[in-house]
């Protein structure tokens, strides 16, 4: 039986922030540290070869954000682990890739990205007016072990309510503003050429800003190692943008009749005229996952209730290559790693609502975790079987 992910509360400075975080979650830091020191080991990095890796890309993280350096120092040091690997836990696809590209080694791949299959239902679209943002991340079997919820007080900025692995700034989550953030995984020609901005660091600086158009600016602009496809709603005006990044060109992705859905394979025409499509090859189920999302949600838009996006979180046509899958074997092509719908998200930013079931395909229960909202009207939620208030 899957366990809820523990809420962990945060306050003050960046660093006294990260020390709470470490300090609150060893446990899961040190299962989060493990199982990327297991990747690292296989592709021959060794402590010192972090170090060095680390030691060469930090100049661009601080560019981009030096508080978010001092948050996981402290994280470290309340974990007491290596700042290297807190870094790696942030960027585990970068700095694996940039472990193999002095060869300029293209065709090498670490494993393969987060799968996801990602859902907005605009309010018109929805039977209670409000937006509803799902996601369904994918990824390796272990990750369910070392989750965690971070509430964070923030003395600068919107509070933020987000799901992360533990050792981790962000991944999916929400803010006191309405700003919602999600992301799927891409791949193609353009992948791992420059350093860019870990993924994890972009989102936790979204989910920072106190107004939608500085947080599409971030994830517009931001420049990338690899590609990634990210959704941004937002609960007051209902709006969402769907965001395909190339680590130099970012596409958007209009929603159509109140719905965006987005599997793992590239969808703006302009995109596919501009780069190649590289990741079919470890996720072949992306094209019928987002058909029958889109269709299951569309044949009810105007009247899409809570209960029909979980439905369509937890369909499993095609088991084990299913929008919500068991534990299976990576890929056709790799089947040492074991990967699973590690969690399905079900939020709606205009009332703080995160609910989450960890291993969805072995157990359907959803815990829900709320945050205080700024400048919205709070409504009754629909009840739910655990709450973390």
């Amino acid at each position: 039986m899957a366990q809820p992910c523990r809420l962990i509360e945060l306050s003050g400075s960046p660093y006294e922030r990260g020390a709470l975080y470490g300090r609150q979650a060893a446990q899961e830091i040190a299962r989060s540290v493990g199982h990327y020191c297991v990747q690292a080991t296989a592709l021959d990095i060794n402590e010192g070869r972090l170090a060095q890796i680390v030691r060469d890309y930090l100049p661009v993280l601080e560019s981009f954000d030096y508080h978010q350096i001092e948050e996981m120092r402290g994280v470290a040091a309340g974990a007491g682990v290596s700042f290297e690997q807190i870094v790696l836990v942030n960027a585990r696809s970068e700095l694996f890739q940039f472990a193999l590209r002095p060869a300029l080694l293209e065709s090498m791949k670490v494993g393969a990205s987060d799968g996801c299959t990602g859902v907005v239902v605009r309010p018109a679209a929805a039977r209670d007016k409000q937006l509803i943002h799902a996601h369904n991340w994918d990824w390796k079997y272990e990750s369910a072990e070392s989750s965690v919820i971070l509430r964070i007080r923030n003395d600068d900025g919107p509070d933020i309510l987000t799901f992360t692995e533990a050792g981790a700034l962000a991944r999916f989550g929400l803010n006191a503003r309405g700003i919602c953030i999600t992301a799927n995984g891409l791949e193609c020609d353009r992948d791992y050429r420059r350093a860019g901005v870990p993924l994890a660091l972009i989102r936790r600086k979204v989910l920072e800003q106190d107004h939608l158009a500085l947080a599409l600016r971030i994830a517009y602009t931001t420049p990338k190692s690899g590609s990634n496809n990210i959704i941004i709603s937002h609960g007051a005006s209902g709006l969402v943008y769907d965001f395909e990044c190339a680590p130099d060109e970012t596409f958007m992705v209009e929603a159509q009749n109140g719905l965006l859905v987005h599997a793992n394979h590239w969808l703006s025409p302009i995109a596919l005229t501009k780069l190649r499509e590289c990741g079919m090859a470890e996720a072949p189920s992306t094209f019928y996952r987002g058909l029958r999302a889109r269709e299951a949600l569309a044949a009810r838009a105007g009247d899409i209730t809570v209960d029909d996006v979980r439905g369509v979180m937890l369909d499993d046509f095609e088991t084990p290559w299913s929008i919500c899958y068991p534990p299976r074997p990576c890929s056709p092509s790799n089947s040492k790693s074991i990967y699973v719908t590690v969690a399905t998200l079900i939020m709606r930013p205009i009332l703080g609502e995160m609910c989450v079931a960890m291993l969805p395909a072995l157990d359907k229960r959803f815990t829900s975790y709320t945050l205080e909202m700024q400048s919205t009207v709070r409504s009754a939620s629909e009840p739910e079987i655990a709450a973390h208030d």
